[in-house]
């Protein structure tokens, strides 16, 4: 349980920096802020996410899922949390995911200033062969990204490449992957962060941008996906080996429901 007079609130990001577990406004259930989202109340007296845990102001944090904010809406549990009357947009859980989804583009764009994105189908190819033949999966390469609205085949070549050059055969049951998978994003959305026109296929290279975008990542797909798997990021759009080397890395293999704000 958390040392906190009020269960419900923080006391400001400038005065309690080194939580890193909260109990969920609606759950009622301890869990760690990176599976949170904290909200706070604008001057103008209007709940918004706070999704940087920054702004100032006592906060309220909602587990990272459409349907427990949902539900926060629909209880009244803003008011209730922060004991006073606020404004509560009707759209606060589309316009929740919004944010979420700038914040994964800004996250990537940051990455590729840092050089640490290669984009195009064969600089991918040529980057997962490189990182495989050198033994370097796991340092040289964070994830995979490919574009939720892209062709399977070329996911499906890319899959054969990694494959091929780990040495794998799913036909004998070697189903594993070295690389995280994100399809978080649309082509369209891939395009904002990279500054080029039809993306479909990236490798994210290692470096701190890019667990920034990794971590940015999580969060949305949680968001999405929690009600659906529980645990949002846990399901896999290939099958993911959680004994393999890539089992500490902020996001695995995941699949992505595509909503009205993509």
């Amino acid at each position: 349980m958390l040392a906190l007079a009020d269960p419900d609130l923080d006391n400001g990001p400038r005065t309690d920096r080194s939580a890193t577990m909260r109990m969920c406004a609606v759950t009622r259930q301890v869990q760690p802020i990176d599976e949170l989202i904290r909200f706070v109340v604008s001057p103008q007296g209007e709940v918004m996410a706070d999704l940087k845990r920054k702004l100032p102001g006592r906060g309220l944090w909602v587990a990272a899922s459409r349907q427990v904010v949902a539900e926060a809406v629909r209880r009244h549990q803003f008011s209730k949390g922060f004991k006073r009357d606020v404004r509560v947009a009707a759209t606060l859980v589309a316009d929740t995911e919004t944010l979420l989804v700038r914040s994964a583009i800004e996250a990537l764009a940051m990455a590729a200033k840092a050089g640490q994105v290669v984009v195009g189908f064969s600089k991918v190819e040529g980057a997962i062969e490189g990182a495989l033949a050198q033994g370097r999966a796991q340092t040289s390469i964070h994830a995979l990204i490919h574009a939720s609205d892209g062709a399977a085949d070329g996911i499906r070549k890319l899959d054969a490449v990694v494959r091929q050059n780990a040495g794998q055969n799913p036909e004998n049951g070697d189903e594993s992957h070295p690389f995280p998978v994100i399809t978080a994003l649309t082509s369209e959305q891939l395009d904002l962060a990279l500054g080029r026109s039809n993306v479909i296929h990236a490798a994210l290279l290692a470096g701190p941008a890019s667990k920034t975008f990794l971590s940015r990542s999580q969060l949305l797909v949680r968001y999405r996906m929690a009600d659906d798997d529980k645990t949002a990021g846990n399901a896999a759009k290939n099958s993911t080996d959680k004994n393999s080397a890539n089992k500490n890395s902020p996001i695995q293999t995941v699949r992505t429901r595509t909503t009205q704000q993509d």
